[in-house]
């Protein structure tokens, strides 16, 4: 990996992935995994706040990474393992969690915030 930091346009797309990997999902196993993506959501919630920008976001991703979202898929879908696919479940939750974004709309970060590069 280059030394240029890694930013919210480049991470979406596995965000996005996630999300069309959960609409794709076994239907049998789709409620494990919902109850998955919501509670990573929450924890989203609990580490970023509820005052965010997408680049944050991206930065929360790409700094932490998705290690812990095992241990929190674990908990909630504790009998299926199918609901620990963290591409899947962590992709989608922070998905759902950058709609959130003070500077996302309509599927992107606003005009403002890509000309400020934030």
């Amino acid at each position: 990996m280059s030394g240029a930091p890694i930013g919210f346009e480049q991470v979406l797309g596995l965000w996005q992935e996630g999300e069309r990997r959960l609409r794709a999902a076994d239907p049998d196993e789709r409620p494990a995994l919902e109850r998955v993506v919501e509670a990573l959501v929450d924890e989203l919630r609990r580490r970023v706040g509820p005052s965010f920008t997408a680049q944050e976001l991206a930065r929360l991703y790409v700094q932490e990474g998705t290690d812990w979202c095992f241990a929190v898929a674990m908990r909630a879908a504790p009998d299926t393992p199918a609901a620990w696919d963290l591409a899947t479940v962590a992709g989608a939750a922070f998905a759902r969690y950058v709609r959130s974004a003070s500077d996302f709309g309509g599927g992107r970060r606003s005009a403002a915030a890509e000309q400020e590069g934030s």
